[in-house]
């Protein structure tokens, strides 16, 4: 009876409780004054699915400095306009992103104990190679956003003016189904710019401690869904990659230099939709000088 409570509870109303997270990073040169970045993860967007478009257009009432989208923001071949349209006013402001497997892949029927018991190793969870060629139209978001300026980081660098300050960055597509190529991308941060940062999808080990080994001060990732079913008291039994569980979301300090921010996203599977103590959100970034 408990259970079944439970998840009446994450399917009927936690997993359309959307917040919104706060958190503070030392990460600017001294003497800057703050500036704001809107973490979006994990839309998982299907058609109808109203209020979800709803709540992420009236994030842009933040009036952040910069968006940051890391990934699997569809789930259904047609979506693409429904996307565009609820990051509509978002779209107007300075922003950069990367691909999910979800946003190449439709997401399809699998049997949730897997995902418990399936491990957090590297070669956990993989889309199956059956699946190689793309099943969605992501060049279709790839080119929404775009179109609109916002600065496409898979497997590649970019500049943006934000605020008046010079932001460098570099990013990956999705490890999660060995996409990633950071040799493309990799070395120490440019010096004539006020902040480097690292965006990727799923923070896999490798790619998190590669950005960290160059000393970049922020990485931004998604993925984790922030566990998705969590303990109270406890947290995410699960990362779904290789990085601890404990670490499945929010801030936190990944090497003397780097701080990563992993958000527990927006979205889920449309075959999986519940959460329970573990709210979909969108995290608004206060970066200050160190």
């Amino acid at each position: 009876m408990t259970s079944a409570a439970c998840l009446a509870y994450g399917a009927g109303y936690e997993v359309r409780a959307f917040r919104l997270r706060r958190a503070t990073v030392p990460v600017l040169p001294a003497g800057q004054r703050p500036l704001r970045v809107l973490h979006l993860s994990d839309l998982h967007l299907t058609l109808g699915q109203d209020k979800k478009r709803a709540w992420v257009r009236s994030l842009a009432r933040l009036e952040p400095d910069l968006v940051v989208n890391t990934g699997d923001t569809l789930a259904h071949p047609r979506a693409v306009p429904d996307v565009l349209d609820a990051l509509g006013p978002l779209l107007e402001l300075p922003g950069v992103f990367v691909l999910g497997s979800n946003d190449y892949y439709a997401p399809s029927v699998k049997n949730p104990f897997l995902y418990l018991v399936g491990g957090t190793g590297d070669d956990a969870r993989r889309t199956p190679t059956h699946r190689a060629v793309p099943d969605l139209p992501w060049q279709d978001l790839v080119d929404g956003m775009s179109r609109q300026g916002w600065v496409d980081l898979s497997n590649t660098t970019g500049r943006l003016q934000v605020d008046g300050r010079e932001l460098a960055f570099r990013g990956v597509d999705d490890p999660h189904v060995r996409r990633d190529r950071y040799e493309r991308v990799a070395g120490p941060p440019e010096d004539d710019a006020d902040l480097a940062v690292g965006v990727v999808h799923a923070p896999y080990l490798r790619v998190v401690d590669s950005m960290a080994a160059d000393r970049l001060p922020l990485v931004l990732a998604g993925h984790t869904h922030g566990g998705q079913l969590c303990v109270p008291g406890w947290g995410a039994l699960v990362s779904n990659c290789d990085l601890p569980p404990r670490r499945a979301k929010g801030l936190s300090r990944h090497a003397e230099d780097t701080w990563l921010h992993v958000s527990a996203g927006i979205g889920t599977s449309p075959y999986a939709p519940v959460r329970f103590a573990c709210y979909p959100e969108a995290t608004l970034l206060t970066l200050t000088s160190r």
